[in-house]
């Protein structure tokens, strides 16, 4: 039989997976930046100057899809990696 993770109800793990999750939310918080930035160059020089609601409405779609995203994968992993999906299936 595998191994049994501890999962978030131990109090240490949790503290370890909660500061992993949120060490690969700070990277990729800098890579929705980058991401930004050039989404807001290519289409300054697609479109020429841009205005302010463009502007906005291109940081909260590119960095908003890429943040979602990386917070939901990054949630995925977590629950995985904790043994809550292993969780599921074990019945008392």
């Amino acid at each position: 039989m595998a191994q049994r993770l501890p999962g978030l109800t131990d109090p240490d793990y949790a503290a370890f997976a909660w500061a992993r999750f949120r060490r690969v939310m700070r990277w990729m918080v800098l890579a929705s930046a980058a991401i930004v930035a050039v989404a807001l160059v290519a289409l300054d020089n697609w479109y020429g100057p841009l205005d302010w609601i463009t502007i906005a409405a291109a940081i909260g779609g590119f960095g908003g899809t890429a943040l979602l995203a990386a917070a939901l994968m990054g949630l995925a992993f977590l629950s995985s990696g904790s043994g809550h999906d292993e969780d599921v299936e074990r019945i008392d």
